[in-house]
């Protein structure tokens, strides 16, 4: 049995909580919110705090979930991991290269502790299916790799927390908030990107900083080609697609479902991944109760099969070089 505390009960936090909730050898010892609004957020009879620093040196949890605002999800896991305590960030792990890469090195400098960066979606049983398809070479050699999401966010979303749409305290818009795990999922997918050449845009007139749109042409070290396209100007959130051509099949992901696509667009079922518990958001995917669990067994076992910083840095790194080569307007080498 290990005990957790959660670090921030913004949108994302619920889903933490229900995770944590659902699992039978894991204890919630509290929770904290810099706001003292948020305290009837806390479940009935858990200990709220607004300082996190006060809640880890009274409560002593075995591990702490960060799920605040992007900029500051390195500093206080770095003080977390200071003060002994196992880390369960949310993403992303960083907002720039150089902060993912000082992460890694708090993570090297600290072998004592499990830092853990939740990119569920790797876990989802459609990903784990696709991943072993692919690795398998039975349909050959990986040609091409798409990524799909074509979300939608009203004004209210930012209005309601202004941090998303600024580059300080976001470090991005549609890329880093809603389409990171599809970006990291064509990484894992395919492997080693070497060069991309992006656009970046922002087709609403909401007044924030960051981007809304981004459509970027990648080159696989493998010889595939990929095209990752994400917008937040859609009329509504549509599932997120995922589709991979090999040289004897082509297989899609939607829906929570992974299909081999036959000729005349005909679809054969795979597998289907689990669903999200009634009231969850369907694009959060019902994988984080599944990451916590490893998680929780890496910290008792002192296994290391959870996602490590160093397994979140590269994401960043493509993002990064999408936001350059759009700057740039230019094919650029990820480096």
């Amino acid at each position: 049995m290990i005990k957790a505390a959660v670090i921030g009960l913004g949108t994302i936090s619920a889903v933490h909580l229900d995770a944590i909730a659902s699992n039978p050898e894991i204890t919630l010892a509290a929770v904290c919110d810099a706001d003292e609004s948020c305290r009837d957020r806390a479940p009935a009879g858990v200990p709220f705090y607004t300082d996190y620093g006060e809640m880890i040196r009274r409560e002593r949890p075995d591990t702490a979930h960060v799920c605040l605002p992007h900029y500051l999800h390195y500093p206080v896991s770095r003080r977390l991991a200071e003060m002994g305590v196992h880390v369960f960030c949310e993403k992303p792990a960083a907002m720039n290269i150089a902060e993912a890469e000082r992460f890694a090195a708090l993570e090297a400098d600290h072998p004592e502790l499990k830092i853990c960066i939740c990119l569920q979606n790797r876990l989802n049983e459609t990903t784990v299916e696709l991943k072993r398809i692919i690795d398998s070479g039975e349909y050959g050699r990986l040609i091409g790799l798409r990524g799909f999401v074509p979300w939608y966010r009203d004004p209210e979303y930012y209005r309601q927390k202004p941090w998303r749409g600024t580059w300080a305290a976001a470090g991005g818009g549609s890329m880093i908030n809603q389409s990171l795990h599809t970006l990291d999922l064509m990484y894992y997918l395919g492997g080693e990107v070497d060069r991309i050449h992006a656009m970046t845009g922002q087709l609403n007139d909401f007044g924030i900083e960051v981007e809304g749109d981004v459509v970027a042409r990648m080159e696989f070290r493998n010889g595939a080609r990929g095209l990752f396209f994400a917008t937040n100007n859609n009329w509504a959130n549509e599932s997120v697609q995922i589709r991979a051509a090999l040289e004897k099949g082509v297989f899609h992901i939607e829906d929570n479902t992974l299909y081999r696509v036959g000729p005349g667009s005909d679809r054969q079922v795979i597998c289907r991944a689990a669903r999200p518990a009634e009231g969850v958001r369907f694009y959060y995917g019902a994988s984080h109760a599944r990451l916590v669990e490893r998680f929780r067994l890496a910290v008792e076992t002192g296994s290391d099969d959870y996602i490590h910083v160093r397994d979140a840095v590269m994401v960043i790194r493509l993002m990064e070089t999408i936001f350059r080569s759009a700057k740039e307007d230019r094919l650029l080498e990820v480096l």
